[in-house]
């Protein structure tokens, strides 16, 4: 007897389903498929993502054990490991990547308003970074990073207000970070927090054209002669705050106007940063803040390592490697999505915790975190007699 709905279904009717289509029919992931279609193989790694599955076939046990369970969940039947191996294999990931972008665009709708961003501007502020992920070169050839080590790196801009990506792209481990900026389309008047991975003149001028901001790390070598300098507060940690021209034969070539560099001293750390940037609307003191900010994007990167299962892999070529990240992420995002639209006031590391062990309890989500212990009230079988009525 059906009494409501598992919590998985319920997590995927949040799921734009007409978008989800639009993404598979792009790459025409169903052609010739009759019984695993990309939505029950999006269903089955998003379940082993929310509950920590190790391998494909701790996947299939566990799946066969809740046989009873799956049809009102969307997955007609249990899978077996070779089904999802080959799915994995020949699945294009760019499905999934797609549908991460619409994901994406809905969890920042959601959490524009909701923010813990300090800094008084009216700019918006991005972060960009990358992460590697280690693989082993033996297992995965393809994944070219060090001469005896494999990786994959993900290139991730982050909205500094909402701490939700705004664009992401995986790559193997050879790409340089600085190549991933052909790849951003500048929002006028944005503001762009990166290190100093990414100087790089040329691109760097490319964004001032485009009116938008950068905010980065000079490098120590960098040739620069002082054109004017502005008074700042020592006080509080600024050194100086300089107009300058570069210099050098190719940097002035591919930045020919003026540059501003800051010079920052944290007293929290003993450390002395210089900024270089092409804002010179803010105070000097903003733009360093703006710096320290971009380390949500590391504690973002810590997250993902820590909660989704992007360290241990269902299979060795780049197509699974691609289709097991790009789930996970959505599975970030809709969890993520789930508690704005829900108003559900734990943080998405609780969330996940819970519905790991709860995917199919026909319990509706909000109950499941509410004070009331929700496996003390029996449901009643109106069928059932009862013993003591007798």
């Amino acid at each position: 007897m059906n009494q409501g709905k598992t919590v998985l279904s319920q997590l995927m009717s949040f799921l734009p389903e007409y978008e989800f289509n639009k993404c598979v029919d792009s790459y025409n992931g169903n052609y010739r498929v009759r019984t695993f279609t990309c939505r029950e193989h999006f269903y089955v790694m998003s379940f082993a993502q929310l509950t920590y599955r190790e391998s494909l076939r701790d996947i299939e046990a566990c799946l066969t054990a809740l046989s009873g369970k799956l049809y009102h969940c969307g997955i007609k039947h249990p899978v077996s490991k070779s089904t999802l191996a080959e799915a994995n294999e020949n699945r294009n990931w760019r499905i999934y990547a797609d549908f991460a972008q619409v994901l994406i665009k809905e969890a920042r709708r959601l959490y524009r308003s909701d923010n813990d961003f300090l800094l008084n501007i009216d700019n918006m502020a991005y972060a960009l970074d990358s992460t590697t992920i280690d693989l082993c070169l033996n297992l995965f050839p393809w994944a070219k990073f060090r001469k005896a080590k494999g990786a994959v790196k993900m290139h991730t801009l982050l909205d500094l207000r909402g701490s939700i990506p705004t664009f992401i792209e995986i790559t193997d481990g050879l790409c340089h970070d600085v190549n991933v900026l052909d790849l951003i389309e500048t929002e006028p008047g944005a503001i762009y927090v990166m290190d100093m991975g990414y100087v790089d003149y040329e691109r760097l001028y490319n964004i001032h054209q485009k009116k938008g901001f950068f905010v980065t790390r000079a490098k120590t070598n960098m040739a620069c002669k002082r054109l004017y300098s502005r008074p700042v507060d020592k006080v509080c940690g600024l050194r100086c705050d300089q107009s300058v021209r570069l210099t050098g034969f190719y940097a002035r070539k591919d930045y020919p106007e003026l540059i501003r560099r800051i010079k920052y001293f944290d007293a929290e750390t003993g450390n002395t940063y210089v900024f270089l940037t092409n804002n010179f609307e803010h105070e000097a003191f903003i733009i360093a803040q703006l710096y320290k900010e971009r380390w949500k994007i590391e504690l973002f990167f810590k997250w993902i390592k820590q909660h989704l299962r992007i360290k241990n892999f269902y299979g060795t070529s780049s197509n699974a490697v691609f289709s097991q990240i790009w789930i996970a992420i959505c599975s970030y995002l809709l969890v993520a999505i789930v508690k704005k639209k829900l108003k559900i006031g734990y943080s998405l590391y609780t969330l996940l915790q819970i519905f790991s062990l709860s995917l199919f309890e026909k319990v509706p989500i909000n109950e499941l975190f509410t004070n009331n212990n929700y496996n003390l009230s029996v449901l009643e079988d109106p069928n059932q007699l009862k013993l003591f009525d007798l």
